[in-house]
């Protein structure tokens, strides 16, 4: 079938002029203009309506419930915990499996237990946290690949001065905004905390949190509990609770404990607190397993919630 032409006209809001290819005003998509000096000439009446609905559409986009930040584990293909220390990133093949399968014991085709230190993944030895120059090696080459998560942690090991890197702000910087680019949600959160506390760059509360709005609308639990706080701060207990739901949704333990606290103090409902519970509790259920649960009594380090 063959399609048709829209031929729809729409007019000017400005001079009145009736056209099939007015463009739209780009912040609100409420009106459309047939150039460029009638958007111009138009914009003192309409700047305060555009203003209003432009943020009404960010709004809708910020709180929105945002995808998951991982897929599941490529092994147990349960989904992948928020905690960091729930799931390890792996330099041989690139993966982000879960603690679970990380610590579990491997067997070969026979059933028979073989040497666990090699991935889980991809069956390559593991590097020991003596093996400092294998593992720069290994996450150099994943940087080349465009990998944003190597690309993430190089620029962890320039903030913290680790792995044999010399401690540098900028460079780090630099990293998180290449891996950003890319896709990597917790990049945008550290940029959002180097301009909160001034590494690197002045220090910039605004660009903090348009940082911390780019992680959270790509998924990042911790970014999207910092804007809460920072609503809660200056009194927007309405927008902090939303902040604070998606991220107990999201599995962030300290956001059910902010909208504990806002329930006791009066500004969430008891069924806010009673939907959050739930939330996070599914989100329990999800991540849970025996595996996981093992490796957390093994090893403290390796809690994922």
């Amino acid at each position: 079938m063959s399609s048709t032409k829209d031929n729809t006209k729409s007019i000017c809001a400005n001079c009145g002029k009736e056209d099939s290819k007015l463009k739209s005003c780009t912040a609100c998509k409420l009106v459309k203009y047939c150039s460029r000096e009638c958007q111009i000439a138009h914009r003192p009446q309409h700047k305060k309506v555009c203003k209003k609905r432009a943020a009404e559409l960010y709004d809708e986009k910020l709180f929105k419930q945002p995808p998951l930040e991982f897929e599941d584990c490529p092994i147990c293909f349960l989904r992948l915990p928020t905690l960091e220390t729930g799931y390890r990133y792996k330099t041989c093949c690139g993966k982000v499996i879960c603690s679970g399968c990380y610590y579990a014991p491997l067997y070969d085709d026979q059933g028979n237990e073989v040497d666990n230190k090699k991935c889980p993944f991809c069956r390559i030895p593991t590097p020991t946290t003596e093996e400092v120059e294998e593992i720069v090696k290994r996450t150099m080459k994943r940087v080349e690949s465009d990998d944003p998560e190597a690309i993430h942690d190089l620029g962890c090991d320039y903030r913290d001065g680790s792995c044999g890197y010399p401690q540098d702000y900028d460079k780090a910087l630099e990293l998180w905004h290449r891996s950003a680019e890319l896709g990597h949600a917790k990049s945008y959160l550290n940029i959002g905390c180097a301009y909160n506390h001034g590494q690197g760059v002045e220090v910039d509360k605004k660009r903090a949190l348009y940082y911390w709005e780019l992680a959270a609308m790509r998924g990042d639990e911790t970014a999207r509990y910092n804007l809460g706080i920072e609503e809660e701060n200056v009194g927007n207990m309405d927008r902090a609770l939303k902040h604070y739901m998606i991220s107990a949704r999201g599995g962030y333990n300290d956001s059910l404990q902010e909208i504990q606290d806002l329930f006791t103090n009066g500004y969430a409902t008891k069924d806010d607190y009673t939907k959050a519970l739930q939330l996070y509790q599914e989100y329990l259920g999800e991540i849970k397993s025996v595996q996981r649960d093992n490796a957390a009594a093994a090893d403290e380090s390796c809690q994922y919630y």
